[in-house]
């Protein structure tokens, strides 16, 4: 988990890995979630904010042009996000994991768990590298069999 970790703190450190993504303004998704620190294992309060395949977090709510992310995770290096409240033994537990890591996060209910898995598993689909630009479909713009 330390490689993840890493990459993520590292890419907090310097701004040019934001890829010129305005994390303050209309967000995917934003909340706040529990999640574990790096080296001293206690579950810390942060605010989340996803968007552009990038997902980034802060020590307060208020995130501002001028707001320092305290980590960024590119989702494109994630595969799967699903529940985990059997590992944990934690209610609302659900985690993010790449071929070699997990990292695991708490919300505050079901309901933010749900939403939360649902919109950075879009992401990753969305951000995926094995996904390319043609063959992510827009069914609202397609027309119904012809039909009129």
């Amino acid at each position: 988990m330390a490689s993840l970790w890493r990459a993520a703190m590292g890419s907090a450190q310097s701004s040019e890995n934001y890829d010129g993504v305005e994390f303050w303004v209309n967000p995917e998704r934003c909340g706040w979630l529990m999640k574990q620190g790096e080296y001293i294992k206690t579950w810390r309060r942060r605010w989340f904010v996803l968007k552009q395949g990038k997902l980034f977090w802060f020590k307060e709510s208020d995130v501002n042009r001028d707001s320092k992310p305290r980590g960024v995770i590119p989702v494109a290096n994630c595969l799967t996000v699903k529940g985990a409240e059997d590992v944990l033994n934690r209610q609302f537990a659900f985690e993010l994991s790449t071929r070699s890591e997990t990292m695991y996060f708490i919300a505050d209910s079901e309901k933010e768990k749900e939403d939360w898995i649902n919109s950075i598993g879009r992401s990753i689909v969305q951000h995926s590298r094995s996904v390319t630009d043609n063959e992510i479909l827009d069914y609202d713009s397609r027309k119904c069999g012809g039909i009129i």
